[in-house]
């Protein structure tokens, strides 16, 4: 077991390494001139560009700079914005909670939405329930994020006045957005546990189970669902991949802070620093989820053992 989580961390560090390469080279292949964006294309000579441009070290050649950027990264130093004049680490700092906040949010509403559909889906296969459930997941991870958005806005916000649009970090303010960018997640979910609650409901010891006479309820609760868990929560760890990346979209539609929103404004401004830095923990944050979830099967499955 520890061996195989060392193995793990080590290909997490290798995963970091080959995201920072890829975002450095990728931010710096974007159209435009940071330091033109700070000091404006009409009020900026041709001296000051230069001046501005060696203070940021942005005269040097790319494989300096990436070497500069790592040896901070790695004492702990994430640079400071262009734009804001603020160390990244403390625009991080004061956006992440509320992308975490949304993050868990939409996790709730794609486990609330997708795991009972996709039982009821299993029980009721081939029927008219069965369809139109399976229309409905298809229907919700095929909307596009930004549109689900503006069409929930205009029902529940200024329609029925229910939701407010802007809720900053507020529980009332996270249920569009978290709705908007959990059903996606939540269709995918209940079409895979669908598809395993069905394989599962013909293995030997369900049957057994039902011909001891057990509650319908029992037989699913515990001999079925505990079965398919395993399955279910490898597609919860990969879903919150696409939550984390959702929440560019989600935060910029809803206009909450938060870590996706800095990113769009960072890019647009071409603040390097900021979209390397949360770009990279990003990634560091989905590969630790999976890393995670990979550690939860012997917990949900004693049969599993790393070796």
């Amino acid at each position: 077991m520890v061996n195989y989580v060392l193995r793990r961390l080590g290909a997490l560090v290798a995963v970091a390494a080959i995201a920072s390469v890829l975002v450095f080279l990728i931010i710096h292949l974007i159209p435009g001139d940071p330091v033109v964006m700070m000091l404006g294309p009409n009020a900026a000579s041709t001296q000051a560009i230069d001046r501005l441009r060696n203070e940021l070290g942005l005269n040097l050649p790319l494989a300096t700079q990436y070497a500069h950027w790592i040896v901070n990264i790695v004492h702990g130093r994430l640079g400071e914005s262009f734009i804001n004049d603020l160390p990244v680490a403390q625009l991080i700092e004061e956006n992440y909670p509320s992308t975490l906040q949304l993050t868990v949010a939409a996790l709730a509403v794609t486990v609330v939405f997708g795991i009972p559909l996709g039982v009821l889906a299993a029980l009721y296969a081939n029927r008219l329930l069965d369809t139109a459930i399976m229309v409905l997941a298809v229907v919700g991870l095929s909307m596009p994020s930004f549109w689900l958005g503006l069409l929930l806005i205009t029902l529940f916000s200024v329609s029925l006045h229910f939701l407010p649009v802007f809720g900053g970090g507020s529980w009332t303010g996270v249920i569009l957005p978290a709705v908007t960018l959990g059903l996606g997640s939540g269709g995918v979910v209940a079409r895979y546990v669908r598809s395993n609650v069905l394989e599962v409901l013909h293995v030997q010891h369900v049957m057994v189970a039902r011909s001891k006479g057990l509650p319908e309820r029992r037989v699913i609760t515990w001999h079925v669902l505990r079965n398919s868990l395993l399955s279910v929560v490898t597609v919860l760890g990969l879903q919150v991949g696409n939550l984390l990346s959702g929440t560019v979209v989600v935060e910029t539609v809803f206009s909450r802070p938060g870590l996706g929103r800095l990113l769009v404004n960072s890019i647009l401004d071409k603040d390097y620093p900021t979209v390397q830095a949360v770009i990279l923990l990003l990634t560091l944050a989905y590969t630790v989820t999976n890393l995670i979830v990979d550690l939860m099967y012997p917990l949900l499955d004693p049969r599993i053992v790393y070796s």
